[in-house]
Protein backbone atom coordinates (compact mmCIF):
# COMPACT_ATOMS: atom_id res chain seq x y z
CA UNK A 1 0.00 0.00 0.00
CA UNK A 2 2.82 2.39 0.88
CA UNK A 3 4.29 1.94 -2.61
CA UNK A 4 1.08 3.16 -4.23
CA UNK A 5 0.94 6.13 -1.87
CA UNK A 6 4.48 7.04 -2.85
CA UNK A 7 3.66 6.93 -6.56
CA UNK A 8 0.58 9.07 -6.04
CA UNK A 9 2.55 11.66 -4.09
CA UNK A 10 5.07 11.89 -6.90
CA UNK A 11 2.49 12.59 -9.58
CA UNK A 12 -0.02 14.61 -7.54
CA UNK A 13 1.43 18.07 -8.32
CA UNK A 14 1.38 17.32 -12.02
CA UNK A 15 -2.21 16.05 -11.91
CA UNK A 16 -3.31 19.35 -10.40
CA UNK A 17 -1.45 21.38 -13.01
CA UNK A 18 -2.59 19.57 -16.14
CA UNK A 19 -6.07 19.81 -17.70
CA UNK A 20 -5.63 16.37 -19.24
CA UNK A 21 -3.73 14.83 -16.38
CA UNK A 22 -5.00 11.28 -16.84
CA UNK A 23 -3.28 11.06 -20.22
CA UNK A 24 -0.24 13.27 -19.74
CA UNK A 25 1.40 12.30 -16.48
CA UNK A 26 4.80 13.79 -17.18
CA UNK A 27 7.24 13.17 -14.39
CA UNK A 28 8.01 10.25 -12.16
CA UNK A 29 11.32 10.08 -10.29
CA UNK A 30 12.90 12.88 -12.32
CA UNK A 31 12.21 11.72 -15.91
CA UNK A 32 9.90 14.06 -17.77
CA UNK A 33 8.42 14.40 -21.24
CA UNK A 34 11.00 17.08 -22.02
CA UNK A 35 13.78 14.51 -21.64
CA UNK A 36 11.86 12.03 -23.80
CA UNK A 37 11.44 14.58 -26.59
CA UNK A 38 15.03 15.79 -26.29
CA UNK A 39 16.59 12.40 -26.95
CA UNK A 40 14.04 11.09 -29.46
CA UNK A 41 15.51 12.51 -32.70
CA UNK A 42 18.80 10.69 -32.11
CA UNK A 43 16.94 7.53 -31.08
CA UNK A 44 14.94 7.65 -34.33
CA UNK A 45 18.18 7.95 -36.30
CA UNK A 46 19.43 4.85 -34.47
CA UNK A 47 16.20 3.04 -35.30
CA UNK A 48 16.52 3.86 -39.02
CA UNK A 49 20.15 2.76 -39.04
CA UNK A 50 19.28 -0.56 -37.38
CA UNK A 51 16.36 -1.05 -39.75
CA UNK A 52 18.59 -0.55 -42.78
CA UNK A 53 21.26 -2.95 -41.48
CA UNK A 54 19.53 -6.11 -40.19
CA UNK A 55 21.46 -9.27 -39.35
CA UNK A 56 20.38 -12.88 -38.92
CA UNK A 57 20.55 -14.89 -35.69
CA UNK A 58 24.04 -15.26 -34.19
CA UNK A 59 25.42 -12.95 -36.88
CA UNK A 60 24.47 -9.66 -35.22
CA UNK A 61 28.04 -8.36 -35.03
CA UNK A 62 27.43 -4.86 -36.37
CA UNK A 63 24.21 -4.53 -34.39
CA UNK A 64 25.91 -5.56 -31.14
CA UNK A 65 28.83 -3.21 -31.81
CA UNK A 66 26.50 -0.24 -32.31
CA UNK A 67 24.54 -0.86 -29.11
CA UNK A 68 27.60 -1.74 -27.04
CA UNK A 69 29.33 1.50 -28.05
CA UNK A 70 26.31 3.56 -27.00
CA UNK A 71 26.07 1.86 -23.62
CA UNK A 72 29.80 2.21 -22.98
CA UNK A 73 29.68 5.93 -23.78
CA UNK A 74 26.97 6.30 -21.13
CA UNK A 75 29.19 4.77 -18.43
CA UNK A 76 27.98 1.17 -18.47
CA UNK A 77 30.40 -1.72 -17.97
CA UNK A 78 29.95 -3.54 -21.27
CA UNK A 79 30.78 -7.14 -22.14
CA UNK A 80 30.36 -8.39 -25.69
CA UNK A 81 30.34 -11.86 -27.21
CA UNK A 82 28.11 -13.36 -24.51
CA UNK A 83 26.36 -16.41 -25.89
CA UNK A 84 27.91 -15.73 -29.30
CA UNK A 85 27.00 -12.15 -30.20
CA UNK A 86 25.12 -11.04 -27.09
CA UNK A 87 25.96 -7.99 -25.01
CA UNK A 88 25.62 -7.24 -21.30
CA UNK A 89 25.81 -3.67 -20.01
CA UNK A 90 25.92 -3.11 -16.25
CA UNK A 91 25.38 0.14 -14.40
CA UNK A 92 25.97 -0.12 -10.66
CA UNK A 93 24.47 2.63 -8.55
CA UNK A 94 24.75 1.63 -4.92
CA UNK A 95 22.92 -1.06 -2.95
CA UNK A 96 19.55 -2.34 -4.07
CA UNK A 97 17.84 -4.72 -6.43
CA UNK A 98 19.31 -6.02 -9.67
CA UNK A 99 16.93 -5.38 -12.57
CA UNK A 100 17.38 -6.64 -16.12
CA UNK A 101 16.02 -5.18 -19.36
CA UNK A 102 16.33 -7.34 -22.46
CA UNK A 103 16.22 -6.49 -26.13
CA UNK A 104 16.70 -8.78 -29.13
CA UNK A 105 19.32 -8.20 -31.81
CA UNK A 106 18.39 -10.42 -34.74
CA UNK A 107 16.24 -10.01 -37.86
CA UNK A 108 14.35 -12.37 -40.14
CA UNK A 109 15.03 -13.93 -43.56
CA UNK A 110 12.16 -11.99 -45.14
CA UNK A 111 12.17 -9.58 -48.10
CA UNK A 112 10.82 -6.25 -46.89
CA UNK A 113 7.96 -4.82 -48.99
CA UNK A 114 6.96 -1.79 -46.92
CA UNK A 115 8.16 0.78 -49.47
CA UNK A 116 9.73 2.84 -46.69
CA UNK A 117 12.58 5.13 -47.80
CA UNK A 118 14.86 3.32 -45.35
CA UNK A 119 13.62 -0.20 -46.14
CA UNK A 120 16.15 -3.00 -45.89
CA UNK A 121 17.77 -4.17 -49.11
CA UNK A 122 20.14 -6.53 -47.32
CA UNK A 123 20.78 -10.02 -48.63
CA UNK A 124 23.10 -12.57 -47.09
CA UNK A 125 23.97 -16.25 -47.10
CA UNK A 126 22.23 -18.32 -44.45
CA UNK A 127 23.59 -21.36 -42.64
CA UNK A 128 22.41 -23.63 -45.44
CA UNK A 129 24.36 -21.63 -48.00
CA UNK A 130 21.31 -20.05 -49.62
CA UNK A 131 21.17 -16.33 -50.42
CA UNK A 132 18.25 -14.83 -48.49
CA UNK A 133 16.85 -11.33 -47.88
CA UNK A 134 17.04 -9.96 -44.34
CA UNK A 135 14.75 -7.45 -42.61
CA UNK A 136 13.44 -6.41 -39.20
CA UNK A 137 9.90 -7.60 -39.82
CA UNK A 138 9.42 -8.53 -36.17
CA UNK A 139 10.23 -5.12 -34.73
CA UNK A 140 13.45 -5.90 -32.93
CA UNK A 141 14.76 -2.59 -34.26
CA UNK A 142 11.96 -0.89 -32.31
CA UNK A 143 12.96 -2.80 -29.19
CA UNK A 144 16.63 -1.90 -29.58
CA UNK A 145 15.89 1.78 -30.11
CA UNK A 146 13.75 1.85 -26.96
CA UNK A 147 16.45 -0.09 -25.06
CA UNK A 148 19.06 2.49 -26.07
CA UNK A 149 16.78 5.36 -25.03
CA UNK A 150 16.10 3.73 -21.68
CA UNK A 151 19.83 3.18 -21.16
CA UNK A 152 20.41 6.89 -21.72
CA UNK A 153 17.59 8.10 -19.49
CA UNK A 154 18.55 5.76 -16.65
CA UNK A 155 22.19 6.84 -16.82
CA UNK A 156 21.32 10.54 -16.85
CA UNK A 157 18.87 10.17 -13.95
CA UNK A 158 20.81 7.89 -11.63
CA UNK A 159 20.20 10.32 -8.75
CA UNK A 160 16.63 8.99 -8.70
CA UNK A 161 17.37 5.29 -8.28
CA UNK A 162 19.73 2.88 -6.58
CA UNK A 163 20.77 -0.70 -7.26
CA UNK A 164 22.14 -2.40 -10.37
CA UNK A 165 20.73 -2.03 -13.86
CA UNK A 166 21.54 -4.90 -16.23
CA UNK A 167 20.88 -4.30 -19.92
CA UNK A 168 20.97 -7.41 -22.11
CA UNK A 169 21.16 -7.48 -25.91
CA UNK A 170 20.16 -11.03 -26.78
CA UNK A 171 21.01 -12.72 -30.08
CA UNK A 172 18.92 -15.26 -31.96
CA UNK A 173 15.45 -14.72 -30.53
CA UNK A 174 13.93 -15.61 -33.89
CA UNK A 175 15.44 -19.08 -33.69
CA UNK A 176 14.62 -19.27 -29.94
CA UNK A 177 18.24 -20.18 -29.25
CA UNK A 178 19.79 -16.95 -28.00
CA UNK A 179 18.52 -16.86 -24.42
CA UNK A 180 19.73 -20.39 -23.75
CA UNK A 181 23.09 -19.57 -25.36
CA UNK A 182 23.57 -16.56 -23.07
CA UNK A 183 22.57 -18.55 -19.99
CA UNK A 184 24.99 -21.34 -20.91
CA UNK A 185 27.69 -18.70 -21.27
CA UNK A 186 27.18 -17.55 -17.70
CA UNK A 187 24.65 -14.73 -18.00
CA UNK A 188 23.50 -15.27 -14.42
CA UNK A 189 26.83 -16.45 -13.00
CA UNK A 190 29.44 -14.23 -14.65
CA UNK A 191 27.13 -11.26 -14.07
CA UNK A 192 24.75 -10.41 -11.20
CA UNK A 193 21.63 -12.57 -11.24
CA UNK A 194 18.64 -10.26 -11.57
CA UNK A 195 15.83 -10.05 -9.07
CA UNK A 196 13.50 -8.90 -11.85
CA UNK A 197 13.56 -9.03 -15.65
CA UNK A 198 11.58 -6.98 -18.16
CA UNK A 199 11.05 -7.33 -21.89
CA UNK A 200 8.76 -5.46 -24.30
CA UNK A 201 7.62 -6.65 -27.74
CA UNK A 202 5.79 -4.66 -30.40
CA UNK A 203 2.29 -5.79 -31.26
CA UNK A 204 -0.15 -5.52 -34.17
CA UNK A 205 -3.33 -5.84 -32.11
CA UNK A 206 -2.92 -2.65 -30.03
CA UNK A 207 -2.93 1.01 -31.09
CA UNK A 208 0.50 2.59 -31.36
CA UNK A 209 1.72 3.79 -27.99
CA UNK A 210 -0.52 1.56 -25.86
CA UNK A 211 1.19 -0.88 -23.48
CA UNK A 212 -0.39 -4.32 -23.16
CA UNK A 213 -0.04 -6.76 -20.27
CA UNK A 214 -1.20 -10.26 -19.37
CA UNK A 215 -0.55 -12.10 -16.10
CA UNK A 216 0.40 -15.77 -16.13
CA UNK A 217 1.11 -17.62 -19.37
CA UNK A 218 1.43 -14.99 -22.10
CA UNK A 219 3.39 -16.55 -24.99
CA UNK A 220 3.23 -20.15 -26.11
CA UNK A 221 5.38 -23.21 -25.80
CA UNK A 222 6.82 -23.52 -29.30
CA UNK A 223 8.40 -26.62 -30.83
CA UNK A 224 9.66 -26.90 -34.39
CA UNK A 225 9.71 -30.41 -35.86
CA UNK A 226 11.16 -31.91 -39.01
CA UNK A 227 9.41 -35.13 -39.99
CA UNK A 228 10.80 -37.44 -42.66
CA UNK A 229 8.26 -39.92 -44.06
CA UNK A 230 9.79 -42.98 -45.76
CA UNK A 231 8.42 -45.04 -48.63
CA UNK A 232 9.63 -47.09 -51.58
CA UNK A 233 10.29 -45.25 -54.82
CA UNK A 234 8.95 -46.33 -58.19
CA UNK A 235 7.25 -45.39 -61.43
CA UNK A 236 4.10 -43.28 -61.13
CA UNK A 237 2.38 -45.59 -63.62
CA UNK A 238 2.93 -48.65 -61.42
CA UNK A 239 2.08 -47.55 -57.86
CA UNK A 240 1.53 -51.16 -56.80
CA UNK A 241 5.29 -51.72 -57.02
CA UNK A 242 6.04 -48.80 -54.70
CA UNK A 243 5.06 -47.48 -51.28
CA UNK A 244 4.04 -43.88 -51.77
CA UNK A 245 5.35 -41.52 -49.03
CA UNK A 246 3.39 -38.63 -50.56
CA UNK A 247 0.11 -40.37 -49.72
CA UNK A 248 1.38 -41.31 -46.27
CA UNK A 249 2.43 -37.71 -45.65
CA UNK A 250 -0.96 -36.44 -46.83
CA UNK A 251 -2.74 -38.75 -44.40
CA UNK A 252 -0.45 -37.56 -41.60
CA UNK A 253 -1.15 -33.89 -42.37
CA UNK A 254 -4.91 -34.44 -42.23
CA UNK A 255 -4.70 -36.65 -39.18
CA UNK A 256 -2.62 -34.21 -37.20
CA UNK A 257 -5.48 -31.72 -37.23
CA UNK A 258 -7.64 -34.13 -35.24
CA UNK A 259 -5.14 -33.97 -32.37
CA UNK A 260 -6.30 -30.42 -31.69
CA UNK A 261 -9.96 -30.85 -32.69
CA UNK A 262 -10.61 -34.26 -31.12
CA UNK A 263 -7.91 -35.01 -28.53
CA UNK A 264 -7.42 -31.62 -26.87
CA UNK A 265 -9.75 -29.83 -24.47
CA UNK A 266 -11.29 -26.91 -26.42
CA UNK A 267 -10.45 -24.66 -23.45
CA UNK A 268 -6.72 -25.45 -23.82
CA UNK A 269 -5.17 -23.35 -26.62
CA UNK A 270 -3.25 -25.53 -29.05
CA UNK A 271 -1.94 -25.26 -32.61
CA UNK A 272 -0.37 -27.80 -34.96
CA UNK A 273 0.66 -26.29 -38.29
CA UNK A 274 2.43 -28.10 -41.13
CA UNK A 275 4.23 -25.17 -42.69
CA UNK A 276 6.01 -26.96 -45.51
CA UNK A 277 5.96 -30.29 -47.32
CA UNK A 278 8.61 -31.37 -49.81
CA UNK A 279 9.00 -34.57 -51.80
CA UNK A 280 9.55 -35.87 -55.28
CA UNK A 281 11.02 -34.46 -58.46
CA UNK A 282 8.53 -35.28 -61.25
CA UNK A 283 4.88 -36.18 -61.76
CA UNK A 284 5.64 -39.73 -62.90
CA UNK A 285 8.10 -40.62 -60.15
CA UNK A 286 7.06 -41.86 -56.71
CA UNK A 287 9.78 -40.66 -54.32
CA UNK A 288 11.22 -42.67 -51.49
CA UNK A 289 10.73 -39.98 -48.86
CA UNK A 290 8.85 -36.77 -48.05
CA UNK A 291 9.84 -34.08 -45.54
CA UNK A 292 7.39 -32.10 -43.41
CA UNK A 293 8.14 -29.07 -41.27
CA UNK A 294 5.78 -28.58 -38.34
CA UNK A 295 5.25 -26.05 -35.58
CA UNK A 296 3.48 -27.07 -32.37
CA UNK A 297 2.12 -24.44 -29.93
CA UNK A 298 0.33 -24.43 -26.59
CA UNK A 299 0.25 -22.44 -23.37
CA UNK A 300 0.23 -25.34 -20.90
CA UNK A 301 3.44 -27.43 -20.73
CA UNK A 302 1.39 -30.58 -20.07
CA UNK A 303 -0.66 -29.95 -23.20
CA UNK A 304 2.53 -29.48 -25.22
CA UNK A 305 3.83 -32.84 -24.03
CA UNK A 306 0.59 -34.57 -25.09
CA UNK A 307 0.59 -32.85 -28.51
CA UNK A 308 4.13 -34.02 -29.29
CA UNK A 309 3.37 -37.57 -28.17
CA UNK A 310 0.22 -37.66 -30.31
CA UNK A 311 2.11 -36.43 -33.39
CA UNK A 312 4.67 -39.22 -33.00
CA UNK A 313 1.91 -41.81 -32.47
CA UNK A 314 -0.16 -40.79 -35.50
CA UNK A 315 2.86 -40.61 -37.79
CA UNK A 316 4.08 -44.03 -36.68
CA UNK A 317 0.78 -45.77 -37.26
CA UNK A 318 -0.01 -44.09 -40.59
CA UNK A 319 3.33 -45.45 -41.80
CA UNK A 320 2.54 -48.87 -40.35
CA UNK A 321 -0.88 -48.90 -42.06
CA UNK A 322 0.78 -48.15 -45.40
CA UNK A 323 3.44 -50.86 -44.89
CA UNK A 324 6.24 -48.27 -45.02
CA UNK A 325 9.77 -49.66 -44.74
CA UNK A 326 10.35 -47.71 -41.50
CA UNK A 327 8.50 -45.34 -39.22
CA UNK A 328 8.87 -41.59 -39.76
CA UNK A 329 11.85 -39.81 -38.27
CA UNK A 330 10.99 -36.86 -35.99
CA UNK A 331 13.65 -34.28 -35.20
CA UNK A 332 13.23 -31.23 -32.96
CA UNK A 333 14.70 -28.23 -34.76
CA UNK A 334 13.74 -25.50 -32.29
CA UNK A 335 12.07 -25.39 -28.92
CA UNK A 336 11.21 -22.85 -26.28
CA UNK A 337 8.92 -22.83 -23.29
CA UNK A 338 5.87 -20.69 -22.63
CA UNK A 339 6.49 -17.19 -21.27
CA UNK A 340 5.06 -16.94 -17.77
CA UNK A 341 4.49 -13.44 -16.45
CA UNK A 342 4.81 -13.34 -12.67
CA UNK A 343 1.34 -12.08 -11.62
CA UNK A 344 2.43 -9.92 -8.69
CA UNK A 345 5.31 -8.38 -10.60
CA UNK A 346 3.03 -7.75 -13.57
CA UNK A 347 0.71 -5.67 -11.41
CA UNK A 348 3.64 -3.72 -9.98
CA UNK A 349 4.89 -2.92 -13.45
CA UNK A 350 1.41 -1.95 -14.63
CA UNK A 351 1.05 0.48 -11.71
CA UNK A 352 4.39 2.10 -12.52
CA UNK A 353 3.63 2.45 -16.23
CA UNK A 354 0.12 3.80 -15.59
CA UNK A 355 1.51 6.43 -13.21
CA UNK A 356 3.45 7.88 -16.15
CA UNK A 357 1.27 7.10 -19.15
CA UNK A 358 -2.27 7.07 -17.79
CA UNK A 359 -4.62 4.19 -17.06
CA UNK A 360 -6.06 4.06 -20.58
CA UNK A 361 -2.62 3.67 -22.12
CA UNK A 362 -1.76 0.47 -20.22
CA UNK A 363 -4.36 -2.21 -20.88
CA UNK A 364 -4.90 -5.91 -20.35
CA UNK A 365 -4.68 -8.10 -23.45
CA UNK A 366 -5.17 -11.81 -24.27
CA UNK A 367 -2.39 -14.39 -24.32
CA UNK A 368 -0.87 -15.12 -27.74
CA UNK A 369 0.31 -18.29 -29.46
CA UNK A 370 3.58 -16.84 -30.73
CA UNK A 371 6.74 -18.12 -29.06
CA UNK A 372 9.43 -16.14 -27.24
CA UNK A 373 12.60 -17.41 -25.58
CA UNK A 374 12.31 -14.66 -22.96
CA UNK A 375 10.73 -17.57 -21.08
CA UNK A 376 14.18 -18.98 -20.34
CA UNK A 377 15.04 -16.17 -17.94
CA UNK A 378 11.99 -16.96 -15.81
CA UNK A 379 12.81 -20.66 -15.85
CA UNK A 380 16.31 -19.77 -14.64
CA UNK A 381 14.77 -18.42 -11.44
CA UNK A 382 14.21 -14.73 -12.20
CA UNK A 383 10.84 -13.05 -11.67
CA UNK A 384 10.12 -11.91 -15.21
CA UNK A 385 7.46 -10.07 -17.21
CA UNK A 386 7.09 -9.60 -20.96
CA UNK A 387 4.89 -6.67 -21.98
CA UNK A 388 3.60 -5.58 -25.38
CA UNK A 389 3.58 -2.17 -27.04
CA UNK A 390 1.03 -1.35 -29.71
CA UNK A 391 2.53 -0.36 -33.05
CA UNK A 392 -0.42 0.21 -35.42
CA UNK A 393 -2.13 3.50 -36.22
CA UNK A 394 -5.37 3.60 -34.21
CA UNK A 395 -7.50 4.60 -37.22
CA UNK A 396 -6.13 1.72 -39.30
CA UNK A 397 -6.76 -0.70 -36.46
CA UNK A 398 -10.35 0.50 -36.07
CA UNK A 399 -10.94 0.20 -39.82
CA UNK A 400 -9.53 -3.31 -39.70
CA UNK A 401 -11.92 -4.29 -36.92
CA UNK A 402 -14.89 -2.96 -38.92
CA UNK A 403 -13.90 -4.59 -42.20
CA UNK A 404 -12.63 -7.86 -40.79
CA UNK A 405 -9.47 -7.50 -42.88
CA UNK A 406 -6.44 -7.82 -40.59
CA UNK A 407 -3.64 -5.29 -40.72
CA UNK A 408 -0.16 -6.62 -41.57
CA UNK A 409 1.42 -8.07 -38.46
CA UNK A 410 4.84 -9.11 -37.29
CA UNK A 411 6.67 -11.48 -39.67
CA UNK A 412 4.78 -9.93 -42.58
CA UNK A 413 6.90 -8.30 -45.32
CA UNK A 414 4.61 -5.27 -44.86
CA UNK A 415 5.17 -4.81 -41.10
CA UNK A 416 5.88 -1.11 -40.54
CA UNK A 417 5.32 0.08 -36.95
CA UNK A 418 4.24 3.67 -36.28
CA UNK A 419 7.73 4.37 -35.06
CA UNK A 420 7.49 7.57 -33.00
CA UNK A 421 4.56 6.69 -30.71
CA UNK A 422 5.66 3.06 -30.47
CA UNK A 423 9.28 3.72 -29.55
CA UNK A 424 8.41 6.54 -27.16
CA UNK A 425 5.80 4.46 -25.36
CA UNK A 426 8.19 1.55 -25.03
CA UNK A 427 10.98 3.51 -23.42
CA UNK A 428 8.66 5.61 -21.27
CA UNK A 429 7.19 2.39 -19.86
CA UNK A 430 10.63 0.82 -19.48
CA UNK A 431 12.10 3.77 -17.58
CA UNK A 432 9.04 4.11 -15.34
CA UNK A 433 9.16 0.42 -14.44
CA UNK A 434 12.91 0.31 -13.91
CA UNK A 435 12.76 3.42 -11.73
CA UNK A 436 10.01 1.88 -9.62
CA UNK A 437 11.94 -1.36 -9.14
CA UNK A 438 15.22 0.43 -8.45
CA UNK A 439 14.16 3.18 -6.07
CA UNK A 440 13.08 0.99 -3.17
CA UNK A 441 9.34 1.08 -3.78
CA UNK A 442 9.20 -2.69 -3.99
CA UNK A 443 12.07 -4.24 -2.13
CA UNK A 444 12.49 -8.00 -2.16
Amino acid sequence: MMSHIKVNLLIAPMLLASPVAAQTAQRVDGIGVEQVNAIYPEIERLYIDLHRNPELAFREKRTATVLAARAKALGYEVTTGVGGTGIVAILKNGPGAVVMLRTELDALPIEEKTGLPFASAVKTTNDAGDVVPVSHMCGHDVHMAAWAATAELMAKNRAHWHGTLMLVGQPAEETVAGAKAMLRDGLFSRFPKPDYALGIHDDATLPAGVIGFHSGYFRANSTGLDMTVYGKGGHGAFPQTAIDPVVIAARIVVGLQTIVSRETNPLDPAVITVGSIHGGTASNIIPDQVRLQITVRSLDPAVQKRLLAAIARQAKFEALAANAPREPLLEVTANTDAVYNDPELTQRMVAAARAVMGVGQVVEMPAQMSGEDFSQFGLAGVRAVLLAVGAVDAAKLEASHKSGVPVPGVHSPLWAPERAPTIKAAFRAETAILMALLNGKWER
